[in-house]
């Protein structure tokens, strides 16, 4: 059987007796200043006909370009736009790959906002070229960035839209250098961005998080109150509890530990659960918690799951989630800053105030970098105090040594050595 392969894809047959697929736009094509190439396309045969179908469209954009005709297509942005330079962006590896699944949507509001800039000449900024955004243009934009059409001060989202600029130019001026301006092919580095307060997050203490679990028990939304409990205890991100991947096949399966995959770093840790003493005693670690757990329902694999149907499960969506805990904060009378992150943030901060080591600390919240855990742990007044404490014990430590050797030393070397006492 003989499968219809899509313009300019060509077959290979590997090593391992599989046919790979590859996209080769045609030399003559490249000659003429084409900046699609060669691109691998993999195995799957479906998989290669949607991006075919991409890379065939935008090498269909950039031949009516070249050939000076207007771009017709319904909803198909005009190559070399800004428009288009922000579609190319959200196909591109540095998006999809990159860009968690739970963030496009704000990504794509920002560049939507971009786009929909009108200017002082009547045209939207998504309808120009990309190269006829210059340092000065940009300059002016990053101004309406950062206040609006209202006029009001909104610094977090000028820096938003300006970073995400800045990626967007680089990443397509790599593929497309040609439709940029060759002197200032990015107009978006070395930009001023105004100073702005970074208001950080809230961290919720273990007895917010355990009254919030209760609460959330004793009204029926035992899913909340495991979520809250794993987010604190055992540091896992919110989004990746609420989409299911604390499952209970890694909960205490042969060994007392819970597994926790950290999928935005790849790192997994298996969180010991307790431990045997010599003398026989086990020592629970996180009893309190496991409560909590222990009310959960098994739906399936997963721990957090909602019944859709009969005997039909699903993972929740995370909107669906975050109005719950915004119902059940309300009514159990606790701040509007508890969130999920919150709690993760409050557990963070819980191992500094247990004055572990950054290496310890680490070992448990899977982070990579210092940088990255530093972020996390708020400066609790708990922990000035235990800093504090260190401080004092150093000064007086120090007063007690020098006092010591500034004592007068009342024998001589030919004394005998039973005369030889300090303050005698």
């Amino acid at each position: 059987m003989q499968l219809e392969l899509p313009r300019h894809v060509i077959p290979k047959k590997l090593a391992s007796g599989k046919t790979a697929f590859f996209y080769n736009t045609p030399s003559k094509y490249r000659a003429l200043g084409c900046p699609l190439g060669s691109e691998p396309l993999g195995t799957d045969y479906e998989e290669m006909k949607k991006r075919a179908e991409t890379l065939n469209g935008l090498f269909d954009e950039w031949d009516l370009q070249r050939k000076g005709m207007p771009v017709t297509s319904p909803g198909m942005p005009k190559y070399g736009t800004v428009d288009w330079l922000f579609r190319e962006h959200k196909i591109a590896d540095a998006y999809t790959k990159k860009v968690a699944p739970r963030s496009r949507k704000n990504h794509e509001w920002a560049m939507d906002a971009v786009c929909d800039i009108v200017t002082k000449k009547g045209d939207r900024v998504g309808d120009r070229l990309a190269k006829t955004i210059t340092p000065r243009s940009a300059d002016k934009l990053i101004k309406y960035f950062n206040t609006g059409t209202k006029g009001q001060e909104r610094l977090r989202t000028g820096h938003k839209l300006t970073m995400l600029c800045r990626k967007a130019w680089k990443v397509v001026c790599r593929l497309y250098p040609n439709e940029f301006d060759g002197k200032v092919p990015n107009p978006w580095l070395d930009v001023t961005l105004e100073n702005r307060i970074i208001q950080k997050k809230h961290a919720a203490t273990r007895e917010q998080v355990h009254s919030f679990a209760w609460g959330c028990i004793d009204e029926g939304e035992v899913e909340a109150a495991a979520v809250a409990v794993i987010c604190f205890e055992w540091l896992q991100r919110p989004e990746n509890v609420v989409a299911g991947h604390i499952k209970w096949t890694t909960y205490r399966n042969n060994k007392p530990t819970i597994r926790v995959e950290h999928h935005k770093t790849g790192e997994i840790v298996d969180h010991p659960l307790e431990e045997e003493l010599p003398d026989g005693m086990i020592v629970k670690f996180y009893e309190d918690a496991e409560e909590v757990l222990s009310h959960l329902k098994r739906r399936g694999v997963p721990m957090i799951l909602r019944e859709a149907e009969d005997g039909i499960y699903k993972p929740f969506a995370y909107s669906t989630m975050q109005h719950i805990v915004q119902r059940m904060r309300k009514k159990l009378g606790l701040s509007h800053l508890f969130t999920f992150d919150a709690c993760r943030h409050g557990g963070m901060t819980e191992l500094e105030e247990a004055e572990l080591t950054e290496g310890q600390g680490r070992a448990l919240s899977a982070h990579k970098t210092s940088q990255a855990y530093s972020g996390y742990a708020k400066r609790t007044e708990k922990r000035v105090l235990a800093a504090t404490r260190k401080r004092h014990a150093h000064v007086l430590a120090n007063e007690t040594a020098t006092s010591t050797q500034n004592e007068a030393v009342k024998f001589t070397q030919n004394d005998p050595l039973e005369q030889r006492k300090i303050g005698e």
